[in-house]
């Protein structure tokens, strides 16, 4: 997985502690755990926590490293499916209507 820096680019200047545990610890130390879980299994399950807890404005950031990391989207269109049942209808319309823009091939 390569070097994350999106919390050095968008927060680093406004909260430097918060962009270093973001891209240093989460992505550099608990991510690069891939012996624990794959990097798609990551991914499906960060995305699933999104989805369950509206945070919506994270998602389309993770839906592009799921895809990256490897994520089809037959996977991504049964777990936004299956999630649609336990975390609400209107927060299936929201990350369908965003995974849409990605899986586009």
């Amino acid at each position: 997985m390569k070097k994350q820096t999106a919390g050095q680019e968008q927060l680093g200047e406004f909260a430097p502690q918060f962009a270093k545990l973001n891209d240093d610890v989460l992505f550099g130390e608990v991510w690069s755990k891939e012996s624990e879980l794959s990097a798609h299994d990551r991914s499906m399950i960060t995305i699933a926590s999104i989805i369950s807890a509206g945070n919506m404005e994270q998602l389309d950031a993770h839906l592009r490293i799921g895809k990256d990391n490897g994520i089809t989207k037959e996977e991504i269109v049964a777990e936004i499916t299956h999630l649609s049942f336990y975390d609400g209808w209107p927060k299936a319309w929201s990350a369908f209507n965003r995974a849409k823009e990605i899986w586009t091939d």
